[in-house]
């Protein structure tokens, strides 16, 4: 098979999606020619390039790779489509990857705002450490990512990090849960619940999850291996399947309520890693920058925070 434009773009499309399903509706085919049409793919590249999994699928190690090079030549491809202006530079492309973080759109408009001659292009990488290599090995120029406290991610000193927050995990259950009524949730008063709990990040999760709870007497009883979105997860909750630590500036959806936890047990750092090779310290500033900004407005639009910021800090958020 002879690999084209289209084939990168379906590859993304399914990375984007995180389902073969919506991927298939967004280019407007059937599930089965897309699933046909990735096995040819894969057969061309010689390994798989997705994980299938109970809901949904994730890049493999290998197809991260090969996602990171396909945004690069589409977003070149694209800039070959519009008419240059005679004598002009190459606007220059910058490769963003991003784990499962709410922070990523806001970030995005105020980089491409305040950077308009940066052509931004933007992958979804789940694990924290290959995030790291990939940088390391070039493959991608920025990136935000999740460690933990005391695990800092280990990187090259081609990479560079900066804290971007450091925040508490707080914990979402169904509206009609026992503990609905409780201002903050002992993570011990979860013991019998099932879990949402999202694979192994390469940075410390779940183990961190799984330490707190040893520590109060317990391992979850029942646990749902989920990689899927943020909405899909919240459906599932709201429909009574199960409980799940979630980012502190969660917006529930009706059906979920959001808790913190009795002692901020978790704690989670989203941090910005770059490559010093290929991002200049302006534009690492500006990334940052925006990163920071998002994160605002998304304690702005979580009241459940702002209210247990107030309790904690009496008024003042950290």
């Amino acid at each position: 098979m002879e690999l084209e434009l289209r084939h990168l773009r379906a590859l993304c499309a399914i990375a984007d999606a995180g389902s073969m399903g919506r991927a298939a509706a967004e280019l407007g085919t059937s599930q089965q020619a897309m699933s046909t049409q990735l096995h040819r793919i894969e057969l061309h590249f010689g390994e798989p390039l997705f994980e299938r999994k109970t809901v949904g699928v994730r890049p493999t190690r290998y197809g991260a790779e090969v996602l990171a090079r396909a945004r690069d030549v589409l977003a070149r491809a694209e800039g070959l489509g519009r008419r240059a202006v005679e004598d002009a530079s190459p606007r220059p492309v910058l490769r963003l990857a991003a784990t499962n973080s709410p922070i990523l759109s806001g970030m995005v408009g105020r980089v491409r705002a305040e950077l308009p001659e940066l052509v931004l292009t933007v992958s979804s990488v789940y694990a924290s450490s290959q995030i790291v290599e990939l940088l390391e090995a070039g493959g991608l120029d920025a990136a935000i990512g999740v460690d933990y406290p005391g695990q800092e991610l280990r990187h090259a000193d081609s990479v560079e990090l900066r804290g971007i927050v450091t925040e508490p995990s707080f914990v979402a259950l169904p509206a009609g849960h026992r503990l609905k009524h409780r201002t903050e949730v002992a993570l011990a008063d979860l013991a019998e619940d099932s879990w949402f709990i999202t694979p192994d990040d390469g940075a410390g999760w779940p183990g961190v999850l799984y330490a707190a709870c040893e520590d109060v007497g317990f391992t979850p009883a029942m646990v749902h291996e989920f990689l899927g979105d943020r909405l899909q997860l919240q459906d599932m909750i709201a429909d009574g399947l199960g409980v799940s630590l979630v980012q502190a500036t969660t917006r529930p959806i009706p059906g979920v309520i959001v808790k913190p936890l009795i002692g901020t047990p978790l704690w989670c750092r989203y941090l910005l890693a770059w490559r010093k090779e290929s991002v200049s310290d302006e534009v690492a500033a500006t990334l940052h920058g925006a990163a920071c900004a998002s994160y605002r407005d998304l304690i702005a639009k979580a009241p459940h925070f702002q209210a247990w910021a107030a309790r904690t800090y009496h008024g003042t958020l950290p």
